[in-house]
This record gives C-alpha cells, sequence and structure tokens, in this order.
C-alpha cells in the first residue's frame, strides 16, 4: 500500500485530535480511516471511527425501561379471536334474491346457479324468496327495502349490465354497484353484488354457467358465508 504523505498541519491536527479523545473518551478505542482527494495537493485526511461495535453497544430506550419495570412484559398475551361466517350452519337462515329482468338470458341463468347453491348447503326453499325488477338499476333500491324488513339474514342481487355504444352502460354499471353498497349500509343487511357488468354478450353467457363459471352460484356462497357470519358472531 502507498505511504500516505501529510503535510505538517494535518499532522499538528491529528496529534491533537488523538489526545482529546484519549482524555475525553478513555473508555472508547479507535481506529482511523484514511479518505484521500485527488487533485494537484498531495494532503490527505485521517477521520477517527469507533470500532465494529461500539455503536451496536446495548442501549435501554424508554419503551425498555417501562417493559422492565412492568408486570405484563413476560405475560402472554391474549389470544386473538377470529370471527369467520361458515357455510354449513344455514338453519334457520333465511335468503332474497332481487333479479334484473334485463337481459334475462343470462341473469335466469346466473338465479338459477344462485339455487342450485343455496339448497346444496342446506338452505331451505321456503326459507329463498326471489323478487323480479325492471332492470339493474333498480335492484339497490329493491334490496335496501328487503333488508329492513327485518325477513332476511341476507339480500343476492343478480343482474347484467353489457356495454353498448353510448355511455348507458357506464351510469347503470355504476348506478348499480353503488345501489347495492348503499343498501347494505343502510339497512344492516349484507347485500351481496352479483350483478356482471361486461363487454358483450358472450362475455356474460361465459360467466353464467359458461366456462367462466356460474357467478351466480359464487355470490350465492358470499351470502351464506356473510349471513352466518352476522347471525352468530355479529348480533
Amino acid at each position: 500500500m502507498a505511504s500516505l504523505i501529510m503535510s505538517p498541519s494535518t499532522k499538528q491536527y491529528l496529534a491533537s485530535s488523538s489526545l482529546s479523545q484519549h482524555s475525553n473518551h478513555s473508555r472508547c478505542r479507535y481506529k482511523t480511516t484514511s479518505l484521500s482527494f485527488s487533485s494537484s495537493s498531495s494532503s490527505s485526511i485521517s477521520l477517527p471511527q469507533p470500532q465494529q461495535g461500539f455503536a451496536n453497544a446495548p442501549t435501554l430506550t424508554a419503551v425498555g425501561r417501562r417493559r422492565r419495570h412492568s408486570s405484563s412484559f413476560l405475560e402472554a398475551p391474549e389470544a386473538v379471536r377470529h370471527l369467520v361466517g361458515s357455510l354449513t350452519r344455514t338453519e334457520g337462515l333465511r335468503f332474497a334474491v332481487v333479479v334484473a329482468r334485463f337481459n334475462e338470458i343470462v341473469t335466469r341463468r346466473l338465479l338459477e346457479g344462485a339455487i342450485e347453491t343455496f339448497i346444496r348447503y342446506s338452505v331451505k326453499e321456503e326459507d329463498i324468496d326471489v323478487v323480479w325488477v325492471p332492470g339493474s338499476f333498480e335492484v339497490g333500491v329493491v334490496a335496501e327495502k328487503l333488508g329492513k324488513s327485518g325477513n332476511y339474514n341476507a339480500v343476492l342481487c343478480i343482474g347484467a349490465v353489457i356495454r353498448g355504444d353510448t355511455s348507458h352502460y357506464d351510469a347503470v354499471a355504476n348506478s348499480a354497484a353503488s345501489g347495492v353498497l348503499s343498501a347494505g349500509l343502510n339497512s344492516g343487511v349484507p347485500c351481496i353484488f352479483g350483478v356482471l357488468t361486461c363487454e358483450d354478450m358472450d362475455q356474460a353467457l361465459n360467466r353464467a354457467g359458461g366456462k367462466a363459471g356460474n357467478k351466480g352460484a359464487e355470490a350465492a356462497l358470499t351470502a351464506i358465508e356473510m349471513a352466518s357470519l352476522f347471525e352468530h358472531h355479529l348480533k
């Protein structure tokens, strides 16, 4: 390694700095790391740094001091409760299904998938009521009315909005989503969004029992789980 060339002033600074560090911090040992600057000047500067381990010396924070003097520090935390709705505890649960007639070729298949799922999970047929409305725009207000009636544990909302040549699609799709959300918030009863918003009819049919499954069946599972959660845990 090349030797370091220091000016007299730098040597004097290092000597005085070393004496000062020894007198004021006699418990701390230092090593030096050289910082060289490439310029026309041949001087270099050495700065003191603490030895490895000094910076990691244990310190007692305010939190640590509180914990040291707290008897609860060594106590085991309380068990965390996890509340989850059940797909098997369906006895006594009642459901309403609001279905839009518009695009009925799609919505009827969604309804069939939903009812089959309810029955498969032991929901009695007499505990399912189906209400038809003209279109997806009208689903929300009826869902809220049913939720406020106190007769149902959950309301499943089914519809199909398919994009056309105008912006009507966006207005109806957004209104249907916000309407179902408001119905649940205002009634205090889970209102499940089962309205398809698709680009074309083929896409909708694929999601109503086609190769993409049946979204009505999936929404029914959500309705069962939410109804169970509210009935058994959140009353």
